[in-house]
């Protein structure tokens, strides 16, 4: 029996090198052992600085059972081991740090500088505590009013009541989040842009795959895929929260589908499809890279899906040319100006109300990082865009036939803003 005849791959659009690649990638003992160990918080001094530009009177860390993940990293703290107890870590604008801690955990404060109160009871929890914030009145906190951006709202409302009691303004501590959690280190730069040169080329077997599962079998699966690409991460040593998302069709419809086996859909000659895939590399402290891309298993895509796809690539770029302009000119821009730029433009075009979620999100050593989002639509993040950070452009539309997000990550640095990866500029026909 004869092998079916073979239907030759037009790979236009794939990613095969970066955009502006400014340093080579890490080889892997180098890597491995020169990890990103420097800490963005033990120069007191810049933390005074940054709390006198932002007029507040000090920063409260506080934790329990390890919450707040973001006060770990950025104070370099260990979060393994048993955390039962409070700890609360004053940064004033004037003067030494405090430290607050259980009389049973005593030590676990104790690689910060600052002076050190124990309390047992909750009685000299509270009379402790007061004593450290005498005289502060705007005191920030990993807190949002109305938790408009949740990522940083973990401080329990109990805990923000109790400092209020003491006469203090508590204060969203988003800002300085982003400042001291948000911004990348020249190594967590590189490995990004090390972890987006594995990504792109699993991206591009990806799509290979599924044409090779058709010429063989007739046809692949979001499932199959969806596997391949998780296992080619694994060897390619990198690691991913979930995912990766691969729809076929109207699947593609659904911005958060996920298929499994039960409900997985076969993938055929005709087919329109969606992979959203993101990892980082498995070392402490690296940093995730993230992208959609989108292809058609045939020459020519229907007419009404290229035209939404052309809608799509032109909101994004408006938004990454937005952020690019605003740096350059040494003019401010905030998370929900951007957003407005690509929501605006698929307004235009008449498909406001198929963009659902926001244009993009901070990325970091989490997939959603805790610098600013690009969002005026879930949440209005007023945070300013600023250098060494890094988010996702990836406006879609999404209808009941098809859907289409094209995404691409956004490094700005003190000259302006480019993309970290090959950007797609046209359907990939598979």
């Amino acid at each position: 029996m004869s092998s079916p005849a073979k239907t030759p791959i037009d790979l236009r659009g794939l990613p095969n090198k970066f955009v502006r690649i400014q340093a080579q990638c890490l080889r892997s003992r180098t890597r491995r052992s020169n990890p990103p160990l420097e800490s963005k918080l033990m120069n007191v001094d810049s933390i005074r600085e940054q709390l006198r530009e932002e007029d507040v009177d000090g920063w409260l860390l506080f934790d329990h059972h390890v919450r707040d993940p973001i006060a770990y990293r950025v104070l370099g703290l260990d979060a393994s081991g048993h955390v039962s107890r409070r700890w609360y870590y004053w940064i004033p604008a004037k003067g030494e740090p405090a430290k607050l801690v259980h009389a049973i955990e005593d030590t676990r404060l104790d690689d910060l500088p600052g002076t050190k109160s124990v309390y047992t009871s909750w009685q000299s929890q509270h009379e402790r505590l007061r004593a450290i914030l005498a005289g502060a009145n705007r005191v920030a906190m990993q807190y949002s009013p109305n938790c408009m951006i949740p990522a940083v709202s973990l401080v329990d409302a109990g805990t923000v009541d109790l400092v209020r009691s003491f006469g203090v303004n508590v204060i969203s501590s988003a800002p300085l989040v982003q400042y001291f959690e948000a911004r990348w280190s020249a190594w967590q730069r590189q490995a990004h842009l090390d972890a987006g040169r594995r990504v792109d080329r699993v991206l591009r077997e990806a799509f290979q795959r599924i044409r090779r599962d058709i010429d063989l079998d007739g046809k692949s699966s979001e499932f199959a895929i969806a596997r391949f690409i998780a296992d080619r991460f694994r060897e390619e040593r990198m690691v991913a929260e979930d995912g990766p998302i691969v729809a076929v069709n109207a699947n593609s419809g659904d911005p958060h589908y996920a298929a499994d086996a039960q409900r997985s859909k076969p993938i055929r000659q005709g087919d329109f499809i969606l992979i959203d895939l993101w990892a980082k590399l498995d070392l402490p402290g690296s940093v995730y890279y993230d992208i959609t891309w989108t292809g058609f298993c045939g020459d020519s895509p229907p007419s009404r899906i290229q035209r939404v796809f052309e809608i799509v690539k032109g909101a994004r770029d408006q938004a990454l040319a937005a952020v690019d302009t605003a740096v350059r000119n040494g003019r401010v821009i905030r998370g929900w100006e951007v957003d407005d730029v690509a929501r605006g433009h698929i307004a235009a075009a008449g498909y406001g109300e198929a963009f659902v979620h926001r244009t993009g999100h901070s990325i970091g050593e989490e997939v959603h990082g805790n610098g600013a989002n690009i969002d005026n639509l879930e949440m209005r993040d007023d945070r300013p865009v600023i250098a060494s950070t890094c988010f996702s452009i990836e406006p879609g539309i999404y209808l009941a036939e098809f859907g289409i997000r094209s995404e691409l990550d956004c490094y700005v640095d003190s000259q302006g803003a480019a993309a970290t990866g090959a950007v797609q500029t046209e359907i990939v026909r598979i």
